[in-house]
């Protein structure tokens, strides 16, 4: 994908789209941090299942950690891994209280600390709560990116490190939400959706999938 090519492909998702949003329910950075942490292997939409039951009882770190492991896992059971994620869940509450007052920190390395956090859950944190221009890689936007020719590479962090490299300043806080969700429901795993692509002709993808 050159240059030109990628600026229409941002335009005209943004135009199509022009305030993307996580698709995980939240209403605090540190709801946020706690879904985007619980959503590793683990659909938006079973993730919102899971914290519709268990922000209502806990969504302060204070709150989870008061909580305890059991009967958060109790809470988000439906969910895959779900025994670890609430291992990590209270830990990361303890030391969020231990070591940042009770705050999400607004820095890669203090997040990146916290127990379940990893490279993609801080880049969606520093995006989504404190705006910075970081380009989450999830399975949906390694897909696009190597399938269209847009940020090609081996590793998760290659094709971070090429969207960061080639996505016009103008589209970088927004580029990884349109991203996610043109491969959730276009640009699809098992079939592309090329006859209903709008940004088709940007692509590098082919053949382009014929309509069924």
């Amino acid at each position: 994908m050159q240059a030109d090519q990628i600026q229409r492909f941002f335009s005209t998702l943004r135009a199509a789209n022009p305030m993307p949003a996580s698709e995980l329910e939240y209403s605090s950075v540190f709801e946020l941090l706690a879904a985007v942490l619980l959503s590793a292997q683990a659909t938006d939409v079973s993730v919102n299942k899971a914290t519709r039951r268990l922000f209502p009882v806990a969504n302060t770190p204070a709150k989870l950690l008061a909580l305890g492991e059991e009967r958060v896992a109790e809470h988000i059971k439906t969910i895959g891994l779900y025994r670890n994620k609430a291992k990590n869940l209270v830990e990361t509450c303890r030391l969020l209280l231990a070591r940042h007052g009770g705050q999400v920190p607004h820095s890669r390395e203090a997040l990146e600390a916290l127990p379940g956090v990893g490279r993609k859950t801080a880049n969606v944190v520093l995006n989504v709560a404190f705006g910075e221009p970081t380009c989450a890689v999830d399975t949906h936007v390694f897909r696009v990116g190597n399938r269209t020719g847009l940020a090609p590479g081996r590793t998760p962090h290659e094709v971070e490190m090429q969207l960061l490299e080639r996505v016009p300043d103008e589209f970088k806080v927004e580029a990884h939400h349109w991203l996610i969700l043109h491969g959730r429901y276009v640009c699809q795993a098992r079939k592309p959706q090329c006859w209903l692509c709008s940004v088709a002709d940007c692509c590098d993808f082919e053949p382009k999938t014929a309509a069924p």
